[in-house]
């Protein structure tokens, strides 16, 4: 469970907190949409305390569902997607494994190998070992990049290959419709480090059953509650 002091001086209990940050991170909703869902439930707060409480509580949820995560896979696919924040062009770099869970992302301001090894360094201190294979679209940073600081593994570069990378780009353009884009890197690169993990936890997982996705999401909503030190709601 989490420490007790995470919570205090906090007007509402965790179980209040945690639900709130679980509907702002789980679903594309904004910070308005939250604070109604909040209030037909008679929980009166404002959309700038929702904001704050995911501010606080995000990344720390974040950061121990990734330490309870499962192995990540041996097979990484990366890709990167151009995003606005303030009129200027940015890039979101994303690395996931071969069943789609959310190794790490990174927002930079430049598409080069200087880029793609900033991402491949930081992915291997996360992960704290190589993949069998990395795989890409033909983007000849990552060529670069790989030469440097991953010398030893497969590499492939086919922008056919690379759809598991590209497909987990979705939610993260829902989102920035919703959020009505990112106002700035900083802000983007905290977001969603706290979102993909967290989106992590509760990833159905294809080609599963209603039976095995109910036990999954059970586990899953256990997890939760641990990691936010709260109780499941009844």
């Amino acid at each position: 469970m989490m420490r007790p002091s995470l919570y205090k001086r906090h007007r509402y209990p965790a179980e209040v907190i945690s639900y709130a940050v679980w509907l702002y991170f789980r679903f594309p909703l904004s910070l308005r949409m939250v604070e109604e869902m909040l209030a037909v439930r008679g929980i009166l707060v404002s959309y700038e305390t929702v904001r704050q409480w995911s501010l606080k509580f995000g990344q720390e949820f974040a950061n121990q569902i990734r330490r309870r995560l499962p192995v990540a896979g041996d097979k990484w696919h990366l890709d990167e997607v151009v995003i606005a924040i303030a009129g200027r062009k940015h890039w979101l770099w994303r690395a996931v494994d071969q069943n789609g869970v959310v190794l790490d992302v990174l927002v930079q301001s430049r598409r080069n190998t200087a880029a793609a090894k900033r991402l491949l360094r930081k992915l291997l201190k996360k992960q704290a070992r190589a993949p069998r294979v990395m795989i890409t679209d033909k983007l000849a940073s990552y060529g670069a990049a790989k030469r440097k600081i991953m010398p030893g593994v497969e590499h492939r570069q086919h922008k056919g290959l690379n759809n598991r990378a590209e497909n987990s780009h979705l939610p993260t353009r829902r989102r920035e419709r919703i959020m009505r884009r990112f106002k700035s890197p900083g802000q983007a690169q905290r977001f969603l480090a706290a979102h993909d993990q967290i989106a992590n936890l509760f990833r159905r997982p294809a080609n599963t059953n209603a039976a095995d996705h109910r036990r999954n999401r059970a586990q899953a909503f256990q997890t939760w509650a641990e990691v936010a030190g709260a109780a499941i709601a009844a």
